[in-house]
């Protein structure tokens, strides 16, 4: 009986091609857009689960207050934090802390090796994360000063064949170390990424015994991991902070009118829902996760609409075959079996033809994504839990209302000729076309608002000229007895060329966040208590000349006034919090800054350090004028190859052993901006998916509505009606229709998009247009699917459509 119902099916779907091959295509898409976000989806959600402890690994979160609001949030928080709540609470197991370094050249021999991801990190590092060791014991690869563990891919670099343990290499030409260990390279799917690492009794020996970091509750900078014992609350655990702090370091605290608040992170959410201060590379969104996903759900449930629409529209013609079916004796069950094989076949159809797209589609989803999906994915078993998810739930959600409805027909009716096809089931298909079309212009609002406001952020002034600017990379190996005087000849060798306009050096450049949070600064003779929180940038003197900033008090640093190392400039922001409306008023005074007194001596209007994303901060400019950092070339000139030809030989010859590395700032600004393009730009690509699935329904609803009122269309025709008339009638039901999916989409469009805002400090306008112009782009593309079949009937000869009657 069941070879019998496959065999019914598959001629079914062979008569009526053209709405199979639409059914089929369109599920297919829907099928193939669903599993590319849900393997998105679940390598985003994978992350740092593969750890053996990750449900007992937590990270130490901590949230700084300055004058009782919030002033700052920090991933890598206070230094001694691993190791005091160690030893003071019994529920922490074990701990581990790790500190991002620079990048460092590492030597062996005659090879030389830039190393650019360096931790450090104490002993327990191996022990409580699962990173594989390849060579070397977990329990002692990180436990003495001045030795190394290097990943797989860069003791291949380093060593090749060689077997690197006990080794001997240089770092940054000074410092010999010993190879203690070697790890695999650490998977795609984890938040942190180290090429080398560095035990962390190193960096105490080079603190000296008076700055031990594991005291430092007052200083930052450390991602202490805590493993907790099995039977632990965390949350009871947290409680525990709050008394332990203000027992601790309480009194200090409140003599500068500041608190500090400790929370733990769940491993395994850091990826996701972590965006703090000191985080060991940058995460992903959790949000954008989660509707890619909604998206997911959209566009399938789009396609199995569409054979719903279609089987139910299609059932005045398969009535007769109902009727004599159950005259020969057919069971309703029967029947009811019968159309849900043909779902079935349909929908393995489509399960195989969008293995196939997501095969072809996979290199293009991840250049547009960002991700570095495999086909080996297709070998996981969520993959194939989802497909089959898809397979079974598709074959009897969409097939099983339309089996009901073709079986339920009575044969007597049937058979006389007098069924017609029932109110409410052309309400349920009018309603499944708005669902389907409200999907669609919901979507096309949101790609719009995403790439309106990603425009807005360019287009915006920043406050500083980041243009034909070149950025050249730190230099990395240094010394200190030589660099004020290296520093100042390669640009005074640089200034020499027509080609370049300035030259700067700085702790950081425009896109980046400052890496000095400075808090305390108050000003002279006030009491701490009065002290806040800035950031710090270091400059030398011609930073703000570089960048173009605007002094709206005071002036720039200038060498007229002698070596001028107790200088700062402020930003507006910065002298409000310090109490000055005026900024005129704040020049010349003087503030205290950790113990040393400065003189502000200018005061600049806000700019965007970072992204339109973030707030202005306050932020000072401290002048340090062999500051170890970034060198800005303003160029003032196209001739790139020559100046850069030029910028090399000078590089080389005043910074030797120094890899010669620059990028251009607007591009490296804009770059701030890729996650929200790639966000764009995918949900973009699945928005188009939504409505062309949505449209091939559409087109095969037209093609079925207009052959059965082809002698409606011949009758009108005999009466005079024009073909123009004739297209209007048939326009007109389903421009209603898309009309309806406006009025219930734009108020649901509206209030996600200005939840999707709220992420951003400066933001576009939700304007009228947003909401218009999908509307107007979704009709003509409604109108346009219908015309084809539309002005064929039109045109039509009534004597052909009559001659039955």
């Amino acid at each position: 009986m069941l070879t019998n119902y496959f065999k019914i099916a598959f001629r079914n779907l062979v008569r009526h091609r053209v709405f199979s091959a639409i059914n089929i295509v369109g599920l297919a898409i829907g099928i193939a857009a669903c599993l590319l976000i849900l393997q998105y989806v679940d390598f985003e959600l994978s992350y740092d689960r593969f750890h053996t402890k990750a449900d007992r690994i937590y990270r130490v979160k901590q949230d700084r207050y300055d004058k009782g609001k919030l002033s700052t949030q920090w991933a890598g928080g206070a230094q001694a934090a691993g190791n005091s709540f160690k030893a003071a609470f019994p529920e922490v197991e074990d701990y581990v802390k790790v500190l991002k370094r620079r990048a460092l050249i590492a030597d062996y021999g005659e090879k030389s090796l830039k190393v650019e991801r360096v931790f450090v990190a104490s002993e327990s590092f191996f022990k409580i994360f699962s990173y594989p060791l390849l060579a070397g014991d977990p329990a002692t690869v990180l436990a003495e000063p001045n030795t190394v563990a290097l990943s797989e891919s860069v003791a291949r670099r380093l060593f090749g064949n060689q077997d690197p343990l006990g080794k001997t290499i240089r770092l940054n030409q000074e410092k010999a170390v010993k190879v203690t260990g070697v790890y695999q390279d650490m998977p795609a799917n984890t938040h942190l990424h180290a090429d080398l690492l560095i035990p962390h009794r190193t960096f105490i020996q080079e603190m000296g015994p008076d700055n031990n970091p594991d005291n430092g509750w007052l200083w930052d900078g450390a991602l202490s991991y805590l493993l907790l014992r099995p039977d632990a609350d965390p949350k009871a655990l947290e409680a525990k902070f709050v008394p332990y702090i203000e027992k601790t370091i309480g009194a200090e605290l409140k003599k500068y009118d500041a608190g500090a608040v400790y929370t733990l992170q769940p491993l395994q959410d850091i990826h996701l829902y972590s965006h703090l201060m000191e985080e060991a590379e940058p995460n992903g969104d959790g949000n954008t996760v989660y509707l890619l996903l909604g998206i997911a759900f959209f566009i399938v449930v789009i396609a199995w609409v569409n054979y719903i629409n279609l089987a139910t529209a299609r059932a005045i013609n398969r009535a007769k075959e109902v009727g004599i079916r159950k005259t020969v004796g057919s069971q309703r069950g029967q029947l009811v079996r019968q159309f849900l094989i043909e779902s079935v076949l349909l929908n393995g159809l489509s399960v195989v033809l969008a293995l196939v797209l997501v095969a072809v589609a996979m290199p293009f989803f991840n250049q547009l994504s960002g991700q570095h999906l495999s086909l080996s994915l297709l070998g996981s078993g969520t993959f194939w839990l989802a497909l089959g998810t898809l397979f079974v739930v598709g074959s009897f959600f969409s097939g099983l209302y339309p089996a009901f409805v073709l079986s339920g027909f009575q044969p007597v009716t049937v058979l006389k000729g007098k069924l017609i096809t029932s109110r409410q089931g052309t309400v349920l298909r009018k309603s499944l076309v708005v669902f389907q079309f409200a999907a669609s212009l919901f979507l096309l609002v949101g790609t719009l608002a995403v790439f309106r406001q990603i425009q807005f952020m360019r287009e915006q002034s920043l406050g500083l000229s980041i243009d034909q600017t070149l950025v050249i990379n730190p230099p990395i190996i240094k010394k200190d007895s030589t660099f004020m005087r290296q520093m100042v000849a390669f640009k005074d060798e640089l200034l020499r060329q027509p080609a370049i306009r300035h030259i700067a050096a700085s702790s950081v450049v425009p896109g980046q966040a400052s890496d000095w949070n400075a808090g305390g600064i108050r000003l002279k003779g006030t009491d701490v208590s009065k002290g806040s929180q800035y950031r710090v940038i270091a400059v030398d003197y011609d930073f703000l000349k570089t960048f173009d900033l605007k002094l709206i008090a005071g002036r720039d640093f200038s060498k007229e006034y002698g070596l001028e190392k107790k200088a700062v400039i402020f930003n507006k922001m910065a002298i409000r919090q310090l109490g000055f409306t005026n900024p005129a008023d704040a020049i010349g005074k003087e503030i205290d800054f950790w113990g040393d007194i400065f003189t502000i001596v200018g005061v600049t209007d806000n700019f965007h350090q970072q992204s339109l994303r973030d707030a202005y901060e306050p932020l000072i400019l401290r002048l340090i004028p062999d500051v170890r950092g970034y060198f800005s070339v303003k160029l003032a000139t196209s001739q790139l190859q020559s100046t850069l030809a030029t910028l090399r030989t000078e590089w080389n010859r005043f910074f030797p052993g120094n890899p010669f590395e620059y990028f251009f700032l607007d591009e490296h600004f804009n770059a701030q901006y890729q996650a929200d393009q790639r966000f764009g730009q995918v949900f973009g690509l699945f928005t188009g998916l939504a409505i062309l699935v949505a449209c091939l329904g559409l087109f095969g609803l037209a093609s079925f509505t207009t052959a059965q009122r082809t002698k409606e269309i011949g009758i009108r025709k005999v009466l005079g009606a024009s073909v123009f008339e004739i297209v209007q009638m048939l326009y007109k039901e389903f421009a209603l229709l898309v009309l309806i999916a406006c009025v219930v989409a734009t108020p649901l469009a509206w209030y996600a998009v200005s939840q999707w805002l709220q992420g951003y400090a400066f933001k576009s306008e939700v304007q009228w247009w947003l909401f218009v112009l999908p509307f107007v782009v979704v009709l003509l593309i409604a109108l346009l699917t219908v015309s084809f079949q539309s002005v064929k009937a039109a045109l039509m000869n009534p004597v052909t459509s009559l001659r039955s009657e």
